[in-house]
């Protein structure tokens, strides 16, 4: 008799399931990042099993009860076409009931999430590059962590559709990275971070409040990263998709931000990374 499926939220040493699914898939996660995806929501990482078995995942996070997003949707090769891919989905839409829901997802996957009522906001774009040389760094360039935390969680609501704290606090501190920001006459005007992942470094997320500061950024996250560099640009940020052109980035491939409900009304064009295809 085959064992049952059933879905259950994960524990935090279950996340690594998630993460490793996401490696084999490609989509090369941070080495570190179970700790502060967990951190950010630790009922939203939901795990389907067959008996004792973990065989797919789903993450539906929830900010502040309002702002979702769902991510790691996966289910393992040799359990696909089965339905259970399906009944994690409807298990994470009706945990963000009531909310506004986003995700990236792969253009192909477009139609199937339209029929779960996603509407297309703009596409996002991966790109590849290597890292560069040491170079001098401006007086503005500060590590995140001397300034305030307030000031940078502050920063960063104005460019994401909810409050983070949990999350950010975790993220910032992440082994085998770094955050930088950019402080004019007293205030943050951008910031970034670069960790370490299965392959390379990941630049996200990366907010500025012009072109100018978002390259002196990126160049210095950059800076002596071992391997590729990735950067992930909404389509909709001319300077972003400039910024990757300028500095020979190759596209790997593009998502899809989608929304149930109505779009979070984003600066874009200070978008210049996203933070993670699985969080937002």
């Amino acid at each position: 008799m085959p064992s049952p499926f059933a879905i259950r939220p994960m524990q935090r040493d279950e996340v690594s399931f998630a993460v490793d699914l996401a490696a084999r898939e490609g989509w090369n996660p941070g080495l570190h990042d179970a700790t502060p995806f967990y951190g950010a929501d630790p009922s939203g990482f939901l795990v389907g099993c067959l008996g004792d078995r973990p065989i797919g995942c789903i993450s539906a996070v929830s900010y502040g009860g309002r702002f979702g997003f769902i991510g790691f949707y996966i289910v393992m090769p040799d359990q696909r076409g089965k339905g259970y891919g399906l009944r994690l989905w409807h298990a994470a839409l009706d945990r963000l009931a009531g909310h506004v829901v986003g995700l990236d997802g792969v253009a192909a996957q477009q139609d199937n999430y339209r029929k779960s009522g996603f509407r297309l906001a703009h596409g996002n774009i991966r790109f590849e590059g290597r890292g560069s040389p040491s170079a001098p760094t401006p007086a503005a360039l500060v590590p995140l962590g001397a300034l305030p935390f307030d000031s940078v969680a502050d920063y960063d609501r104005r460019h994401f559709p909810a409050e983070r704290q949990a999350f950010l606090a975790a993220w910032l501190q992440m082994p085998e990275s770094r955050a930088l920001g950019w402080v004019e006459n007293g205030a943050l005007r951008g910031y970034g971070v670069i960790r370490r992942c299965r392959a390379g470094h990941k630049i996200g997320p990366l907010f500025a409040d012009d072109g100018d500061i978002a390259e002196q950024l990126y160049l210095a996250l950059a800076s002596g990263a071992a391997g590729p560099v990735y950067l992930d640009v909404p389509e909709v940020n001319p300077a972003g998709m400039a910024l990757a052109e300028k500095h020979a980035m190759n596209r790997v491939f593009g998502t899809a931000r989608m929304y149930i409900g109505a779009a979070p009304a984003l600066p874009l064009e200070r978008i210049f990374g996203v933070t993670s295809f699985e969080l937002g």
